[in-house]
């Protein structure tokens, strides 16, 4: 194994270590933890086209417009090129969005960003899967 290739694959483990943690904070109603993981300039896209700042996705989790119940979050691919990761798989969940329960089955990327010596997610798009709930 190349120096390139341990890199790479440390930082694929920590990536998805990372995308595990932010999962675990929302499902968990930790709004700090989530925070701390994000980019300032965080680009959230839900899956029915609404996109959030990082400011107004944490003003949603704060009260308790969003409320995630369960979250399934199965990795296809994570790339890395440079400073940024792109993480690929999938997002099935149950929340309460609006006062509404849904269920939800997605395809999504992730994008995480190097600043110095720490990752955080820069952007998030979720892509209905067809025939699957949103």
């Amino acid at each position: 194994m190349t120096g390139d290739t341990l890199a790479t694959d440390t930082i694929v483990a920590t990536i998805a270590a990372l995308e595990d943690a932010r999962y675990t904070a929302v499902l968990a109603g930790d709004i700090d933890a989530f925070a701390a993981l994000a980019h300032p300039d965080l680009i959230y896209t839900h899956s029915n086209a609404v996109v959030d700042t990082l400011d107004s996705y944490l003003d949603k989790l704060r009260s308790g417009f969003y409320v995630y119940h369960r979250i399934d979050h199965p990795v296809n691919r994570i790339a890395i090129v440079g400073d940024t990761a792109v993480v690929s798989g999938e997002m099935h969940a149950d929340i309460t969005a609006g006062g509404v329960r849904k269920q939800l089955g997605n395809r999504a990327q992730a994008i995480w960003v190097r600043q110095g010596d720490q990752w955080l997610l820069l952007a998030y798009g979720p892509t209905v899967i067809p025939g699957e709930p949103r």
